[in-house]
């Protein structure tokens, strides 16, 4: 589900298994429940999310006050995350951005859309990697 590779009086940060939902997801338990449960923290703030599918580095505060700052330093983008994708199909452009507003669609996912009030950017390079393979 989840292993701890760091911990600081603030946060933990901890690599998030792929197939594991943040949120509580059809009867699971809580990622931050877990993870609370094996530090001994009380209760565990989520920063910033993974879709269930993504494995990856996911920050967690252990308050409130610090919750509240590393959100602020996510939104002022003062925190970058990358991702490594693996994919089948050749891209249309080797490198590129996506930018657009996010928007709940139908089963509680997001869409991309073309409004850009509080963009998401998406900066991406394709590489190939053999067997057919792309990295993203």
């Amino acid at each position: 589900m989840f292993d701890i590779l760091y911990t600081h009086p603030d946060f933990i940060v901890v690599i998030k298994h792929p197939s594991v939902s943040v949120h509580k997801d059809e009867g699971e338990t809580m990622l931050l429940q877990e993870v609370a449960a094996k530090t001994g923290d009380p209760k565990l703030y989520l920063v910033h999310r993974l879709d269930k599918m993504t494995s990856g580095l996911l920050l967690l505060a252990r308050s409130s006050k610090a919750a509240s700052v590393l959100a602020t330093l996510f939104s002022d983008r003062e925190i970058e995350k990358y991702y490594l994708a693996i994919g089948s199909s050749k891209p249309k452009k080797k490198q590129g951005a996506v930018i657009g507003d996010m928007e709940r669609s139908r089963r509680s996912t997001w869409k991309l859309i073309n409004r850009r009030d509080n963009p998401a950017i998406t900066q991406f390079f394709s590489t190939a990697s053999g067997q057919g393979e792309r990295l993203l």
